[in-house]
């Protein structure tokens, strides 16, 4: 989760910090705004679903860092 969103984000995040909790805790906030909890839906997080939360915060204006290859 935490390399695709600095694989294509990484020209648009200044920081990025990832703070590990107990008892299967698991939220992803963006400056402080919510975007996932586990504990709040009840379930984990689907795949790309974190990413394409994060996307949907950036916005669309918003380019993916382009990769090569």
């Amino acid at each position: 989760m935490a390399a695709e969103i600095l694989g294509d984000y990484q020209h648009v995040i200044a920081s990025f910090t990832l703070v590990t909790g107990s008892g299967g805790v698991f939220e992803f906030r963006v400056n402080d705004e919510l975007l996932f909890s586990k504990k709040a839906l009840k379930r984990h997080a689907e795949p790309g679903e974190i990413l394409a939360l994060f996307r949907q915060y950036v916005g669309p204006d918003v380019p993916v860092f382009p990769r090569e290859g």
